[in-house]
This record gives structure tokens, sequence and C-alpha cells, in this order.
């Protein structure tokens, strides 16, 4: 039961991982199984796939609601109903007999957005400048990143003992432990509610018109879309060209993992010094070199293992050097709107990501070797360089960070 205190009080940055680290954990946990999971329901690998790609789509539409939500009806309840039913939803793909009621499932998984939504949004109600934003969020997506660190190799793991389904019992046993952490601790940061969810809704064209906000959106869309894009085909190429076990293909994202928590660790460290916008530019550039590399290397007939993985940690560490910088700069470009623009921005980040996923691992089979995989990656990465350089041209002269201006121009 949670205490008075608990309903008034700020969360706890340990809270605050906790919950952040549902949606990794739903992602990246059963990776390794999908080709096991192929053979079970005699399905083909793209439509597995589609349990990647279609539980980001789902993720992207249910930031638009979580946001305008926890702005009308405050981030706690929003939040413990989001964690109930993305439980529910987790133990009953447990029992589903077809691939179709699966994918069903993880539609409802979505739900899982209110974990990263929420924690930004209790962020930005709770600091009160933009790079102090960006700093917290850095350290608890550094804290959550061990999440994709470790779920992998669990998952790996859990496979080879238990079978597929044991990874979605360790996920809701999971959210059970998240529940406890928000009912206890978890405190309203929304003090300011709006009067209705249609104001909420209204809120949206003002976001809409500032080139900084879609700046900063795409700027994280397509930064985690390179990163989305190895989600979508890697455990494919790992598997089927590269001849790795569930067990091999966890271990080796580990090193995913930890370029993530280094770019994170970068974040927190620097944003106050480095500033915002500077910082997202740089991690784009790492995870774009990181690209580079990776082709190269494939065009020289050197593509193994680790070249794959290492490819993929470039990304991780530009990442999380890029995404608490651009997030922070989402909800601070309208304060008074964070839950919204934390949602509509997340939305953007996750649909991106979504169709990389999705482009990734339709264009990747036996024949075409693993230069489609590498060659989206390289793509969107490229464009996150392109998204920063916008975001650095629409910042200057412009107010800042946080405050109103009505005329959309900034």
């Amino acid at each position: 039961m949670p205490t008075a205190q608990a309903t008034r009080s700020a969360p706890n940055i340990v809270t605050l991982v906790v919950i952040a680290a549902i949606g990794p954990m739903a992602i990246n946990v059963f990776l390794p199984s999908l080709p096991n999971m192929a053979r079970y329901f005699d399905a083909d690998y793209r439509v597995i796939q589609l349990l990647v790609s279609l539980y980001l789509v789902a993720t992207a539409a249910m930031q638009l609601i979580i946001g305008p939500l926890s702005d009308r009806y405050g981030r706690r309840p929003v939040l413990l109903w989001s964690l109930a039913i993305f439980a529910a939803s987790t133990l009953a793909a447990v029992y589903v007999p077809t691939v179709e009621l699966l994918i069903v499932c993880r539609l409802f998984q979505a739900t899982s957005a209110a974990g990263m939504v929420l924690s930004r949004a209790a962020i930005r109600d709770t600091v009160a400048s933009l790079e102090d934003a960006a700093s917290r969020i850095g350290y608890v997506t550094m804290g959550m990143s061990i999440m994709p660190m470790i779920a992998p190799a669990i998952g790996g793991y859990l496979d080879e003992l238990y079978g597929w389904k044991a990874t979605f019992l360790l996920t809701f046993a999971f959210t059970l432990v998240a529940l406890a952490f928000v009912a206890v601790d978890f405190g309203e940061t929304n003090r300011n509610r709006s009067n209705s969810m249609l104001a909420q809704v209204r809120s949206y064209p003002e976001l809409i018109r500032s080139r900084r906000f879609w700046g900063y959106s795409l700027a994280a869309g397509f930064s985690s879309g390179g990163f989305f894009a190895f989600i979508g085909g890697g455990p494919f190429v790992a598997t089927e060209m590269l001849a790795m076990s569930p067990s091999d293909y966890g271990l080796y994202f580990i090193f995913v993992s930890l370029g993530y928590m280094v770019g994170n660790y970068f974040s927190g460290r620097f944003s106050r010094q480095v500033g915002t916008n500077r910082m997202i530019l740089a991690g784009n550039v790492v995870g774009m070199v990181g690209g580079i590399g990776g082709v190269a290397l494939f065009a020289a007939g050197m593509f193994d293992a680790a070249v794959l993985f290492g490819t993929a940690g470039a990304i991780g560490i530009g990442n999380g050097m890029t995404l608490p910088n651009s997030n922070a700069g989402m909800v601070s470009v309208r304060p008074q709107l964070a839950g919204s623009a934390a949602g509509l921005g997340g939305t953007v980040q996750i649909g991106i990501s979504a169709w990389m996923a999705f482009v990734a691992g339709s264009l990747l089979t036996l024949e075409t070797g693993p230069l489609p995989l590498l060659v989206v990656i390289l793509t969107s990465m490229g464009l996150s360089v392109a998204a920063s350089y916008y975001v650095i041209i629409v910042s200057r002269g412009a107010p800042e960070l946080g405050s109103r201006v009505d005329d959309g121009r900034e």
C-alpha cells in the first residue's frame, strides 16, 4: 500500500531506473529466442520479426495517449494502470497457441511505454533547468542500460534451458517488482494538471509548430533507429549467418549495452559543460562512424561477430550520448506540456525506430548476407547527424529553452 508520503513525494532515482527498464526488457530479453520461436510456431522469420516492429509501432501510438493522460490525471495513476496491463498481457503471452495471438499480446505490452515517458516527465517536473534534466535523464538511462546489457544473455540461457516462454515469465516477475516500487515510492509530480484530455490534445499543434521540438525528436528517432535496425536484423544475422547460439548472442550483446552505458555516463558527466545540442551532435557522429566502419570492414571481406557487435557497440555509445539530451530537449521546449511532449516526441522516436527495425528485418535473407542491415544502420545514423545540425541551426538566437514562445518559430 502506498504511504501518504509516497503519494506526495518525487520518486527516487532507483524507482525511475526500474520503471524505465521495463520497456528495454520487453524488447531485449527474448531477442535470442526469435529464431527458435519461428520454429516453434512454424512461422517465417519475417512474421516473428513483427513481434519487434509491431511492438514498437504500438509503443509509438501508446505514447501519444500516455503523455496527455498523465498531464490530465497525473503521472502516478497512469503509470500504475499501464504496468498492470503490461503484466497481464505478458503472462497471457505464455499460454497463447498461435503466433497471431502472441502478436496481439505484444501489442498490449506496449503500455510499457509509460515507464520511459513518465520517468522523463517526472524528472522535468522536479528539476529547474534543461541541463539538470539532461544530466538526471543521463544517469537514469545509464542505470536502465543494465537491463539491455543483461537481458539478452539471461534470455539466451533461459531459452536453451527452458524454452522461450521462460523469458516472458521472467518479464512478468520483474513487472511485479516494478509495480511494488511505484506503489511505495512514486509520488505524484504533476502539480499543474490540465482541465481535460481535449485540452492536452489541443496542445499538440503548439508542439508541432516548434522547429526545435522536431529537431530533437528527429535526432532521437534516427539515432535510436540505427540501434533498432540492429535489433530487427541482428538476431537473424547472428544465428543464421554466423551460426551463433542464443546464449552466444546474449553474451555478445553485453558489449553493445556497455557501449550504451558508457555513452550515458558521458551524457550525465559532461552535458552541463558541453551543452545539450553539442552532445547530441557528438553522439550521432560517433554512431555514424560506427556504421561507416561496419560497411567498410564488410566490403574488405572482414565480417564476423566482432564486426557485427562492434558496429552495434559504437551505435550504443552514440545513443547513450544523444538520447538523454534530445529527450531533455523535447520536454523543455514547452515545460508546461512536458507529458504531452514526452509522449509525442517518443512517438516520433519509436515510430522511426520501428520502421528501421522492419526494413532491416525484411531485407535480410541468407542470399543477401548482412549488407542490408549495415546499410540501414548507416543510413539512419547519417540522418541523425543531419537532424543534429538542424537543431543547432534553429537554436541560434532562439529564446532560452524552457521559455514559452507563442509564434512557434523557434
